[in-house]
């Protein structure tokens, strides 16, 4: 196919996903080691609200949200090796995030926050920020993975991996916290999972977990959780809801367990409680996303595993307001994706 110059994307100027704007934008060719990726499927996440709004740290203005997209490679840069035309792939959410820590330039080359992401039909990325989507896997299941995926497998499978028989306390049934439940499971782990609906909590029980409460009926959850392990606490928690919930995961946690802190989407302005996690010696651990590297390892889980990603709704490209209006409803279980043509 001829490499189009004209390409659809959606901007965001901060002022709420009300307001994003469906616009025609110029598609230059590849740089030399550079590929074009005609995106089917974006997914969507908890940061692209925060984008939407403006409120997201150090984001940039006017920018083409989302970074989480599956497409095929449609045209490659004059330098570029081991890629060819009609490779299904996913950008990694930091672009320049290749292998080991963090660092301040890795994390400003994330899409759709510190530069343009991937709501759009095409989209030139670096070669070096290219994995393959594992070949079972559709587009739209190919587009969960650069940030939910990946950020669960970090948390799950990062410094010091779960082993079988281990814990695991996973907040919530949204996209992190559904796969890190799969990646708990596959590794032989015990699971218990939050969420304020018995509906969802019964997906999570069609997952395989084995232990589920509802924190609506059973507010003291924390100590459910120590009930559950004989008053032990579980070895690992999966923090997504931040200041309102990190009082209670200390409490559910082991002494020296690891709670992975990945988002604040219970809001609230509590700190953490210092001298609580010294008393009981724990790893507090942030997590932002994971790395080229880390990716292709979790493809290899997945693989073996055939774990496929938990889909609770696909919507248009023309339909992403509305994507954004379900996402933030917080109906869905697992992720909300968008199809592309």
């Amino acid at each position: 196919m001829s490499l189009p110059t004209i390409s659809r994307e959606y901007r965001t100027q901060g002022d709420g996903y009300q307001n994003l704007k469906l616009q025609s934008a110029t598609l230059s060719k590849p740089k030399a080691t550079e590929v074009t990726v005609k995106i089917h499927a974006v997914s969507l996440q908890f940061r692209d609200l925060m984008v939407s709004k403006g409120i997201y740290p150090q984001q940039k203005w006017d920018i083409v949200p989302c970074s989480d997209g599956a497409g095929e490679i449609v045209a490659l840069g004059e330098e570029v090796k081991g890629w060819k035309i009609g490779d299904r792939v996913c950008p990694n959410f930091a672009l320049d995030h290749i292998h080991g820590d963090v660092t301040e330039d890795i994390k400003l080359t994330g899409l759709g926050g510190h530069i343009d992401g991937v709501l759009r039909e095409y989209i030139n990325v670096p070669v070096h920020s290219l994995v393959r989507i594992p070949e079972y896997l559709s587009y739209e299941e190919g587009s969960t993975l650069p940030c939910a995926a990946l950020t669960a497998y970090n948390a799950c499978l990062g410094p010091v991996p779960l082993k079988g028989g281990d814990y695991v306390l996973v907040l919530g049934t949204g996209g992190v916290s559904t796969f890190a439940a799969q990646f708990a499971l596959a590794s032989g782990a015990i699971v218990i999972v939050t969420s304020s609906s018995d509906e969802k909590l019964l997906v999570a029980k069609k997952l395989g977990v084995q232990h589920t409460i509802n924190y609506k009926k059973n507010v003291k959850w924390d100590e459910e959780v120590l009930n559950i392990t004989g008053g032990r606490g579980v070895d690992h928690i999966i923090e997504v809801g931040g200041p309102n919930t990190i009082l209670k995961s200390i409490n559910a946690v082991r002494y020296a367990g690891w709670i992975h802190i990945i988002g604040f989407v219970s809001g609230g302005d509590n700190g953490i409680p210092v001298t609580l996690a010294i008393l009981k010696t724990i790893i507090l651990r942030g997590i932002l996303i994971g790395s080229v590297k880390q990716f292709e390892d979790m493809n290899r889980l997945l693989t073996a595993r055939q774990i496929r990603p938990v889909v609770d709704k696909v919507f248009s490209f023309e339909e992403a307001t509305e994507a954004y209006v379900y996402l933030e409803s917080q109906h869905h279980v697992g992720k909300v994706v968008i199809k592309l043509a």
